[in-house]
């Protein structure tokens, strides 16, 4: 299908890496689609911490440049291809984080079809995408609230739901109050668990109560922060961590899960290396399970969870298109609470 010819303004990692390599400009958008490529106008997309490290040349050194970065995105159906049924122009859509995961287990060829590295990302006015490598908008939310699903709602999502073994009644802990750690508190909630979460802000913290969680813990003012879990847990230990600090806090974590629990490793904020004893694992029996993100039957799983639950992601700060160094430098403080948003409509 032939499309009118348009520019694309975009921002792009030029050159080098570094926030002060990422510049506007325009790219010509195709003026012809594949019969199941669909043209997707963006408005939104939302940071993630593997946004901010691909910018900066830490999350893979050898990445091509130049690229458009962020993975995450929201957006309304332009135009679609001859063979496109899906989908129509007007459509509200997500584009989906590995393009050609769709179910099941992902395999490299998957993992290699990644939006914002290694393939361009959502931080653009347009974007084509497979007619499969997109899901349906919870119809409840505005295009900033749904740009924040694709990675951090999705990876939490998973993690609660379909790796955590948790039911009723099970006790949660989520590592902070950044977007994954608060998507998992609001899908934890949703499955009748108990969620303690932890936080060096204690505003932070009563913000979380209000989300629902059960026992907050400040982990600056105590340092010995996994026997305030175990307290909160009848000296059991925590049934699921949602594990977001990495090498740093896991030996914490390992002494904060229950016999057969499991760890949910989800981010490196606290360092990606470290000597780590494995005996309290092997001895208590842990699971410690990867989550990278999930395919697309999962986004729609998870969609269909929000609009039944008229879930609402948090959003902290939203940004404008010529903000986004302003929006990645405030996302590295680490000051949000939930997710940071760049808009352009």
């Amino acid at each position: 299908m032939a499309c009118e010819s348009m520019k694309n303004k975009v921002w792009e990692i030029q050159g080098n890496f570094g926030i002060q390599n990422l510049k506007q400009t325009e790219r010509d958008v195709s003026e012809t689609l594949a019969p199941k490529e669909v043209l997707v106008r963006l408005t939104a997309t939302s940071l993630n911490y593997r946004d901010y490290l691909m910018v900066i040349g830490t999350y893979n050194p050898r990445q091509k440049l130049p690229l458009i970065p962020c993975s995450d995105g929201a957006g309304v159906v332009e135009a679609v291809g001859s063979e496109v049924s899906v989908w129509k122009k007007g459509d509200r859509v997500l584009p989906i984080f590995a393009q050609k995961w769709t179910d099941g287990a992902p395999n490299m060829d998957n993992l290699r079809s990644t939006l914002g590295g290694p393939n361009d990302g959502c931080l653009a006015h347009y974007g084509t995408f497979a007619e499969e490598g997109l899901v349906a908008t919870p119809s409840h939310l505005t295009d900033k609230e749904a740009a924040t699903l694709g990675c951090a709602g999705l990876t939490a999502y998973n993690a609660v739901v379909n790796f955590g073994g948790i039911e009723p009644g099970s006790d949660v802990l989520c590592l902070g109050t950044g977007g994954v750690s608060l998507f998992a508190l609001q899908f934890a909630k949703m499955m009748g668990a108990r969620v303690i979460i932890t936080s060096s802000s204690d505003e932070k913290l009563e913000r979380a109560k209000a989300l629902g969680a059960d026992e907050t813990i400040n982990y600056k003012t105590k340092a010995n922060w996994e026997r305030d879990v175990r307290k909160h847990t009848k000296m059991a230990g925590a049934d699921l961590i949602i594990e977001v600090g990495g090498a740093g806090t896991m030996p914490k974590s390992m002494m904060s899960v229950k016999p057969y629990g499991t760890i949910a490793l989800i981010g490196v904020l606290a360092g990606g290396e470290s000597s780590l004893s494995l005996y309290p694992i092997l001895m208590q029996g842990v699971k410690v399970q990867g989550v990278i993100v999930g395919s697309r039957s999962d986004f729609v799983r998870m969609n269909r969870a929000i609009e039944h639950n008229k879930m609402k992601p948090v959003v902290d700060k939203v940004f404008g298109w010529s903000e986004v160094p302003e929006a990645l430098e405030y996302l590295q403080t680490g000051k949000h609470f939930g997710k940071v948003v760049v808009s352009w409509e």
